[in-house]
C-alpha cells in the first residue's frame, strides 16, 4: 500500500455544555494556553472583522526546541463553523482546519477535521504525522472537553437555586487486568489511571511489578515528578547516580529532570505503584530514554 499523499483526520468530542459556553471557550485563542496542553503561548497579531491572524508556540520537545507557527482562523458563528489554516506551514506543505459545532442533546458536538500534506524534508511523513495527529487531538479534545464542562457547572451553579444542575462527570473504575504491561524499559508497567483510561488531566497512576534482577533503564521526565511507593519486595533507586534502598512500605519522591534507575537485586519480586504528574504536553514528550533500552543494544 503506498503513503498517503494527503493526510486527512476526522474527529469529534461531545461536550456536555451549550453551543454559547462551547463556542465561547474553544473560540477565545488569546486563552488557548489554559486550554490546550500542548500550546505555551497564543499572541494575536492582526484581527479583521471575523479574521485573526495569531501566533502559537508549543512547549519545548524532548530536544529543547520550540515549535511555533502563525496561523489564520475565520469564524461563522451563524454557520457554526470555523476554517483556518497554516500561513507559516514549516514542516507542512499546507495544514488546513475546520471546526464545526452541531446542539446534541443537551450538549454540542465539536468536530476537527485538518487535511494537510508534509514537506519531503519533514522529519517525519504524512502517514505518521497523521497517527500524531489523531493521538494527540483525542487527548486535547478530552481535555478541553473536562475544562468546558467545568466552566459550564460553575456558570450553572452561579444561577442560584432553580437553575440547571450542573452536569455529572463519569466514575470510572479500572482493574490492573484491564491495562497491557509496557515492558519497552524493563520490568512490567501498567499504566492504570490515565487520560487514555479515565480522562485525567493533571497526571497518571499506575504499577510496576520487577522479578528478581530485573529492571527499569534509566529515565528522566522534562515535565513531570514521580512519586514511587513499594508495596512489596524491595528495589534499588539510583537517582541521579545516587543509589538509595526502597522497601516495602516505604516511599520516594523523583523531582523533575532527576535521572532515574530502578533495580531489583534482591530474590524476590518487588511491585510498587507510582504516580506523576503534571501531563506533559504531548505523550511522547514524557520520558526521556538515557540509556539503551532492553533489546536494543548499546
Amino acid at each position: 500500500m503506498s503513503a498517503p499523499t494527503i493526510g486527512h483526520v476526522d474527529n469529534s468530542v461531545l461536550i456536555n455544555a451549550g453551543l454559547d459556553i462551547v463556542w465561547e471557550a474553544t473560540n477565545d485563542v488569546e486563552k488557548w494556553p489554559e486550554l490546550f496542553t500542548e500550546y505555551a503561548s497564543a499572541e494575536i497579531l492582526e484581527r479583521s472583522g471575523d479574521t485573526v491572524r495569531f501566533r502559537l508556540a508549543m512547549h519545548p520537545d524532548e530536544n529543547g526546541k520550540v515549535w511555533a507557527w502563525v496561523s489564520e482562523r475565520t469564524l461563522n458563528r451563524a454557520g457554526r463553523r470555523v476554517v483556518a489554516r497554516r500561513v507559516e506551514p514549516g514542516p507542512f506543505e499546507f495544514m488546513n482546519i475546520e471546526w464545526t459545532y452541531e446542539v446534541e442533546g443537551h450538549g454540542t458536538r465539536m468536530r476537527w477535521v485538518q487535511d494537510f500534506r508534509m514537506r519531503p524534508d519533514a522529519p517525519i511523513d504524512t502517514a505518521a504525522m497523521t497517527d500524531r495527529i489523531n493521538a494527540n487531538t483525542a487527548i486535547q479534545m478530552d481535555v478541553i472537553r473536562q475544562k468546558v464542562e467545568k466552566l459550564a457547572a460553575n456558570s450553572h451553579a452561579g444561577a442560584g437555586i432553580g437553575g440547571p444542575a450542573a452536569p455529572k462527570r463519569e466514575i470510572r473504575v479500572v482493574s490492573i487486568d484491564d491495562v497491557a504491561a509496557n515492558r519497552r524499559r524493563g520490568g512490567d508497567i501498567r499504566t492504570i489511571l490515565s487520560p487514555a483510561t479515565v480522562g485525567s488531566t493533571s497526571g497518571f497512576m499506575g504499577t510496576l511489578r520487577l522479578a528478581p534482577a530485573e529492571l527499569v533503564t534509566e529515565h528522566w521526565h522534562p515535565y513531570s515528578e514521580e512519586f514511587l511507593f513499594c508495596v512489596e519486595g524491595a528495589i534499588t533507586v539510583r537517582l541521579d547516580g545516587r543509589e538509595v534502598s526502597l522497601a516495602a512500605n516505604h516511599g520516594v519522591h523523583i523531582p523533575i529532570g532527576v535521572k532515574h534507575r530502578l533495580m531489583n537485586d534482591s530474590d524476590a519480586p518487588a511491585f510498587l505503584v507510582f504516580t506523576l504528574g503534571p501531563l506533559a504536553p504531548r505523550p511522547e514528550l514524557g520520558h526521556v530514554d538515557t540509556e539503551a533500552l532492553p533489546g536494543e543494544g548499546p
